[in-house]
């Protein structure tokens, strides 16, 4: 390659990351105007993922000195945002974890952040949204990110929209009766679930997720508050043509993820036994069975399940 060639390319890239990072606050002193440096929220970020980590892991993580690692948490835990504690498996280790504080910082962050993205994004046409998010993730593989298998399509998931919840209900009714002969009530049960939803939102505790593929709805999934202590996952669905790539699983994940940083203590959901493919989903993402029970409903005489998942 000419060498002029490299060195547009290079000086493309650079100016790309100097805009991209006045656009997003980088440069200002604390994250989103928050107290933690860069790196400290990145590390917040990350413990907020799980329950504990090892600091081995969080370097390897984070591809961080571990040195400076062990200063950011030394840091973090001055100021009450982390605590650590001996792994009752190995003693020799120390399992870190995000206290109450940390949580309640982490929360403010990932407002802020969504925000900041969202108010960039409102400009934009949806059109545009998806070019974007096409190109962000090329960008990301082209640069030693994840490569997907060779046969699957990229799909992205994003928060509701107008428009999306009547499209919900249209596709439940349709595949359900296509799939299992349910008729127009178990439709009638979506529309309820999906208007309660909107109208009783909650930001910090609620999220519905829309899974897209090639500019087209294929799944959505929804979080809703039960209780102070619990949520509850609703509406899992994936059209048939996007089945077999791991989205139905990928949104019960997100689904778990928000859970927690929500500080729930346990997520349930209500199926049937003969939803066999979600209860796979349910079952390997560490779903337990807690009751079962035969009903009549939408024309069929079915067996209803509850799940449980402690967090």
């Amino acid at each position: 390659m000419p060498q002029v060639d490299q060195e547009d390319y290079v000086a493309a890239v650079r100016r790309f990351s100097r805009f991209y990072t006045r656009r997003i606050g980088l440069l200002h002193e604390g994250l989103l105007g928050g107290p933690l440096s860069l790196a400290e929220g990145r590390l917040v970020y990350e413990l907020a993922q799980r329950k504990t980590s090892m600091a081995k892991e969080l370097g390897a993580e984070l591809e961080l000195d571990s040195g400076y690692l062990s200063r950011l948490l030394r840091g973090l835990e001055e100021r009450g945002l982390v605590s650590k504690s001996p792994s009752q498996e190995d003693g020799r280790q120390v399992l870190i974890s995000l206290t109450p504080a940390g949580r309640e910082s982490f929360a403010t962050i990932d407002a802020r952040s969504r925000d900041e993205v969202s108010a960039m994004l409102i400009r934009l046409s949806l059109p545009e949204r998806r070019k974007l998010a096409t190109a962000l993730a090329e960008a990301e593989r082209l640069l030693g990110g994840p490569t997907p298998e060779p046969a699957r399509v990229p799909y992205i998931l994003r928060t509701h929209q107008p428009g999306d919840m009547g499209w919900i209900v249209h596709r439940h009714g349709v595949l359900y009766s296509e799939e299992y002969g349910w008729d127009e009530r178990f439709e009638a049960l979506v529309a309820q679930i999906t208007a309660d939803f909107i109208q009783n939102f909650k930001p910090n505790r609620e999220r519905c997720w829309i899974a897209e593929r090639n500019g087209e709805i294929v799944g959505s999934v929804f979080l809703v508050e039960e209780s102070a202590a619990v949520g509850k996952l609703r509406l899992l669905y994936t059209e048939p043509s996007a089945r077999g790539l791991g989205i139905g699983r990928r949104l019960v994940e997100e689904c778990i993820r928000f859970a927690r940083q929500a500080a729930y203590s346990k997520v349930t959901l209500w199926t049937n036994d003969i939803l066999t493919a979600a209860r796979h989903i349910y079952q390997t993402t560490g779903f337990h069975l807690v009751h079962e029970e035969k009903h009549h409903s939408f024309g069929h005489d079915l067996v209803g399940q509850n799940w449980e998942l402690v967090l």
